[in-house]
């Protein structure tokens, strides 16, 4: 029987329910980390789209809205980030997820500080490596997932009971989990909690623009796609840039083209500026069970609910 009161993820992040809200870009801001944090999960601010001063300005403002514990993600594919965890430091973050790295870059360095530390990978082989530096959490991520993704495509049913079998850390399930009923599945299969992005990308408090929204919600099966294996792999949704990308690989998989047609700001464009035509539009598999676009409290409450209603059929 499920227990809150015994459950490892809550405990290491003093939280209610074990529910993360994934750090995504041009999504998770202060109001979309305080809101998930209110209603007893862990809200985490996306740090790889924010300047260094807008970092600043989104931790203050979450103290502000809520007295909840909240982190902060930090993909370290992206520029700036002895600043960005010098930030975090001088602002008291308690909590750090990090990804697209080595764990031991500053894992070390933040617990040295008080602060938790957990680390999102693709593989049991990152996942040993985690385990290995240390890190106080490992976030296990299928390739169902949105956003920047793993080379291996293992799908998120496959990785978490094998990651399961080889660490001892609190396992956070990540990859294609927008329902209740699928959060769970991943915790039969050995996840002690789960990371969402996808669903809480349709939120009123999501940061991203209300176009992109609306098109996550109309989405059906097939329309994301992993690419871009050559630079770092992504599922993006299929539009217009998406398929410029494809005729770009069509010429020979130039990297330098692909590099080119990536660096002109695709993903603000996309997300943030609702450009669903030439925009980057990241989203996850899940997408095609997201029909309304809710305040995270109803979130919630539909997740618990269907948490706790699904059945299993006894043999």
């Amino acid at each position: 029987m499920y227990r809150e009161d015994q459950n490892k993820v809550n405990e290491l992040f003093n939280i209610k329910y074990p529910i993360i809200q994934g750090g995504m870009i041009w999504h998770s801001g202060w109001r979309l980390a305080s809101a998930v944090s209110n209603n007893g999960g862990l809200g985490l601010i996306g740090a790889g789209s924010m300047y260094p001063d807008i970092l600043r300005e989104n931790i203050r403002k979450c103290k502000a809205a809520t007295d909840k514990p909240f982190g902060v993600n930090v993909p370290m594919l992206y520029p700036n980030l002895d600043e960005v965890i010098k930030i975090i430091l001088e602002e008291g973050v308690k909590i750090v997820f990090t990804s697209a790295g080595n764990p031991k870059t500053y894992t070390e360095t933040l617990q040295k500080e008080g602060l938790k530390v957990a680390h999102v990978v693709s593989s049991t082989k990152f996942a040993i490596k985690c385990e290995d530096a240390g890190v106080d959490a490992i976030v296990a991520e299928g390739f169902e997932a949105g956003g920047h993704n793993g080379r291996d495509e293992t799908t998120t049913f496959c990785l978490i009971p094998n990651v399961k079998k080889h660490i001892s850390k609190p396992l956070i399930a990540a990859g294609g989990i927008g329902l209740g009923s699928q959060m769970k599945a991943a915790m039969i299969l050995g996840a002690d909690g789960v990371q969402i992005g996808s669903r809480f990308a349709a939120t009123e408090e999501a940061s991203s623009h209300e176009n992109f929204k609306n098109k996550v919600i109309s989405l059906n099966e097939g329309d994301t796609q992993l690419t871009l294996k050559e630079l770092a792999p992504v599922r993006l949704i299929k539009n217009n840039f998406f398929y410029d990308l494809e005729r770009l690989y069509e010429t020979g998989r130039d990297v330098e083209a692909l590099k080119e047609t990536l660096g002109r700001a695709r993903a603000k464009r996309g997300m943030f500026e609702g450009d669903l035509d030439q925009g980057e539009l990241e989203i996850g598999q899940v997408s095609a069970l997201i029909d309304e676009i809710l305040p995270v409290e109803k979130v919630f409450q539909k997740l618990l609910k269907e948490f706790r209603d699904a059945s299993f059929i006894d043999f």
